[in-house]
């Protein structure tokens, strides 16, 4: 039976869509040579593994000349963003909140980053205030319904 394809990015997918985040089109040659590290892929492997990344969406390609030429669709933040809402679905039932008591929980954050946690909370809570007000007047707070 063949594996389920999983829509986030595998440890190899991740390295190919760092090089396209950095380079923001190379070809699979150029992926070959910027890939770092003591297990280079072999070009099959990266043509693979991009043929893979189009097929869930996070790269197109255009054919130049004789060469196809990979962009990545989705930018890194969007694909942190993915990554964490399959973490939370996957591993917190869909919480969030579970997911910021265990890292706070765990991981031990610094007094810095308290502070920082304390601050997004704010600005959250200072746009959902915004949000609500907007509503009432029958309005979007970015202006326009």
């Amino acid at each position: 039976m063949a594996r389920r394809q999983s829509p986030a990015l595998t440890d190899a997918e991740l390295r190919i869509m760092r090089v396209l985040w950095e380079r923001t089109r190379a070809t699979v040659g150029e992926v070959v040579g910027l890939i770092e590290g003591p297990d280079k892929p072999a070009y099959n492997s990266i043509l693979t593994v991009l043929r893979i990344l189009e097929k869930k969406g996070y790269v197109t390609h255009e054919k130049e000349s004789r060469a196809f030429v990979y962009l990545p669709i989705i930018n890194r933040s969007q694909a942190r963003r993915r990554a964490v809402s399959q973490l939370i679905s996957r591993f917190f039932n869909g919480s969030a909140e579970a997911l910021v008591l265990d890292l706070l929980g765990h991981e031990h954050p610094t007094e810095d980053e308290r502070s920082r946690v304390r601050e997004l909370i704010g600005d959250v809570g200072q746009a959902d205030a915004a949000s609500m007000a907007a509503r009432r007047l029958g309005s979007s707070p970015r202006g326009g319904r």
